[in-house]
């Protein structure tokens, strides 16, 4: 049984369809990458598992039990959480009071300093700016908040959308290095980016969505050489 299995949702934005009978699976332990240009359905499809959006027909299951009509609130706490594109941080906050957001719901509130002494583990940046307000950091640092709040919820999956937008060539190598040790630590990744080459070369499998339809799925390694996706979406 996948820990995650998304059956043919079709998603509306009043008369317009998003997501068009999208199905795909994420095993424990993966790093799973949704890629596609802008409007193929990617952060729809993210926002329907985290329960912002409901499929208008379709099932989401999570460890086998149905969650499609589950409140966003009752999904944290089942153990998938996300950072959202754009980071959507708490700017009059600081950085410390932020992390404590990503507890909200949380079931289990043991162990809340070790947690944040991952997040400080895997961020220092963060840890040098505990006190400061999150409106105040640089583009990166808000992104490591961002991750660092979803990580806070302690989740089994946690969902990526679009982690590397806008940051500069080497915060996009950190960022990616530490989904790659969160996910070294037994979290399950599930993420959406637009920098196809950076997510294919981190994750296990990926899946390609055109217009709100997953048009091919493979291994990353196997869609990396894949001429159609070398052509449109790696600049060959």
């Amino acid at each position: 049984m996948a820990l995650l299995e998304v059956d043919d949702i079709h998603v509306f934005y009043g008369n317009i369809e998003a997501v068009k009978g999208v199905s795909f699976d994420v095993e424990e332990g993966e790093i799973v990458t949704l890629i596609g240009g802008n409007g193929a359905g990617k952060t729809t499809t993210l926002r329907t598992i985290s329960g912002v959006k409901n499929p208008r027909t379709g099932s989401i299951s999570w460890r086998g039990n149905p969650i499609h009509n589950l409140p966003s609130h009752e999904i944290v706490a089942l153990g998938i959480s996300q950072s959202p594109e754009g980071r959507r941080i708490f700017p009059r906050m600081t950085v410390t009071e932020n992390l404590d957001m990503g507890t909200y719901g949380r079931r289990d509130k043991s162990n809340l300093k070790g947690d944040l002494d991952r997040v400080f583990e895997l961020f220092p940046r963060l840890q040098e700016r505990r006190k400061q307000l999150g409106g105040t950091l640089s583009g990166g640092e808000q992104q490591m908040l961002a991750m660092g709040r979803a990580l806070m919820a302690r989740p089994r999956m946690l969902m990526l959308d679009e982690p590397s937008l806008g940051l500069a060539p080497k915060l996009i190598d950190t960022i990616f290095s530490v989904i790659r040790e969160i996910n070294g630590q037994g979290t399950t990744v599930l993420m959406v980016e637009q920098n196809a080459f950076g997510a294919l070369k981190l994750a296990h499998r990926g899946y390609v969505l055109e217009s709100g339809e997953i048009v091919l799925s493979d291994d990353a390694d196997k869609l990396l050489t894949n001429p159609e996706v070398r052509k449109a979406y790696l600049g060959e």
